[in-house]
């Protein structure tokens, strides 16, 4: 009798593994954003024009994991000259930190939908908590692709100090708002 139980347990932990889906995050489908208030005059809005990585999901045990790598250098402010600066020491330092990480610890669900993805956010070496608010979040066969395939936009806020990128504060708003479009196809 114990074999049995130990035969159906270990068969429950090989199906549960087989019901996880890994996704690879399209780059051309998937931005990361940032803003903050300039001075107070107005709110900048900036992105990243390079993330990758990839999600792992398994949407009947509600779990799943997020990896995810942004070009600090493929900063997009609008202009040319600004994204030099802020590519500078004082802020990403992308000559000694060329890439933001956020790596998950847990998912979250409220039902059978995503509701936030708790994990560590890095920017210049520094790591901190970071929870992301998941605002939508849809999984379904991609119609041109033939794939199946995840979107999910998210939010948080973080004080970009904590981060050692704290030039002008507060004058320059120390409160970031991140916001992620991300759009990932099945493996």
């Amino acid at each position: 009798m114990k074999k049995i139980v130990a035969l159906l347990i270990a068969a429950g932990f090989s199906m549960s593994a087989l019901a996880a889906e890994t996704y690879n995050i399209d780059p051309s489908h998937t931005f990361s954003r940032f803003e903050y208030s300039h001075f107070g005059y107005s709110t900048q809005q900036s992105r990243f024009n390079n993330t990758t990585g990839k999600i792992t999901l398994d949407r009947a045990a509600k779990t799943g994991s997020v990896d995810v790598v942004i070009d600090t250098k493929s900063v997009d402010t609008g202009n040319s000259v600004f994204n030099g600066h802020i590519q500078a020491e004082d802020f990403f330092d992308t000559a000694k930190f060329p890439t933001i990480t956020y790596k998950s610890t847990k998912f979250n669900f409220d039902g059978d939908k995503l509701a936030s993805v708790d994990g560590n956010l890095t920017i210049k070496g520094v790591t901190k908590p970071l929870t992301l608010t998941v605002t939508s979040f849809q999984c379904m066969p991609h119609p041109m692709l033939k794939k199946d395939a995840c979107g999910a936009n998210a939010v948080a806020k973080i004080k970009r100090t904590e981060f050692n990128a704290g030039k002008y504060a507060p004058y320059v708003g120390d409160d970031v708002s991140l916001s992620f479009a991300i759009e990932s196809v099945k493996e």
